[in-house]
């Protein structure tokens, strides 16, 4: 087999943005937002598991639907997803992926059959085979990754996201709480596969109390000059995308100070300033939380930038909880960051 190298040039890269989040999110319309922008005016291709919901924008967007339905196993979206591709559409918006992971027939329908079909009602034999179980489903959803790789268009996939709960002692007491995730923003666990999320170019949560505005769960650096994380996604975000993936636009140059470094020098001042209006503002400032350690955490390039950030951090997270979750968020920045070298 005889193999070519050429230099390396950014040209015709095909990305693929997850967005994922609750009801009220803003899922949909930010997805028909980055599609618009970048499909460059040319109609976009919607992929639809929600019953048509997604015709709803028909009147401010144009794009093609089609139905996607049971059993939702990841064959099929990978099948709905190449046949766009074939029809030559610039983007490609699957709402939502979520069923390939909890619908019916999805991954958690089909280890259940599996165990049917192994162990029957035998509910000994059932537990044994519980791990086998999963060797069909999670091949064919590797397998369902793999072709997505290989997709020419943009790809934006809309994932639901649930609030899970979870027993904590509390003043002695065991109480019901919200789970939080040791590396996000909140209580929302996106529905998928685990890694699924990470998988991807880059990946975002989106939540009610601010819709449309993400909170990165995967964002690379050579992206992160054209994401707000303060605004609504919208069109000209899609359209700085695309350019940005055909070649004709540049990422900020090196040292060009984005939004993340000047929320850190922000936080930098507020911890050598002692002044009263600076410790109010440290303790109330958008940087000064634990959700947004966690955010910077995934943001970071170095882990002595991490560590730095950590002893930031630390000091403004006035729970045992929080201390636990920004921990936690460290330590998978660290592991995430050594994976690099």
């Amino acid at each position: 087999m005889s193999i070519t190298f050429r230099r390396a040039i950014r040209e015709n890269i095909g990305l693929i943005i997850g967005l994922a989040g609750p009801s009220g999110g803003g899922k949909t319309l930010s997805a028909m937002r980055l599609a618009k922008g970048l499909c460059a005016g040319k109609p976009f291709a919607f992929i639809d598991t929600e019953n048509g919901r997604g015709k709803h924008y028909a009147d401010s967007f144009e794009f093609d639907h089609a139905d996607l339905s049971a059993p939702f196993r990841p064959s099929s979206y990978a099948d709905a997803i190449k046949a766009a591709d074939a029809a030559h559409y610039p983007v490609i918006v699957v709402d939502s992926c979520s069923h390939e992971h909890a619908g019916e027939g999805g991954l958690l329908d089909w280890h259940e059959e599996e165990l049917d079909r192994m162990a029957g009602d035998d509910w000994k034999r059932r537990d044994a085979c519980k791990m086998a179980a999963w060797i069909k489903p999670k091949m064919d959803h590797k397998q369902f990754v793999s072709r997505l790789l290989q997709v020419r268009a943009h790809l934006i996939l809309c994932f639901r996201a649930e609030q899970k709960v979870e027993m904590k002692k509390i003043d002695g007491r065991m109480e019901i709480v919200p789970k939080t995730v040791a590396s996000g923003f909140s209580d929302w666990i996106p529905i998928c596969e685990k890694n699924m999320l990470y998988e991807l170019t880059a990946s975002f949560l989106l939540t009610p109390e601010a819709p449309g505005v993400p909170k990165p769960i995967k964002l690379p650096g050579a992206v992160r000059p054209f994401i707000s994380l303060k605004d609504p996604l919208n069109e000209q975000v899609g359209k700085d995308l695309a350019e940005w993936a055909s070649g004709t636009k540049s990422a900020a140059p090196p040292g060009a100070k984005t939004e993340r470094h000047e929320q850190v020098e922000r936080g930098d001042a507020l911890a050598h300033d002692t002044s009263k209006p600076a410790r109010e503002a440290a303790s109330t400032g958008p940087t000064m939380t634990a959700a947004n350690a966690c955010q910077q955490f995934r943001l970071s390039e170095s882990v002595a930038e991490a560590a730095q950030l950590m002893n930031q951090w630390m000091a403004e997270a006035h729970s045992a909880e929080d201390r636990q979750r920004v921990n936690a968020a460290f330590a998978e920045a660290k592991q995430r960051l050594a994976r690099r070298k």
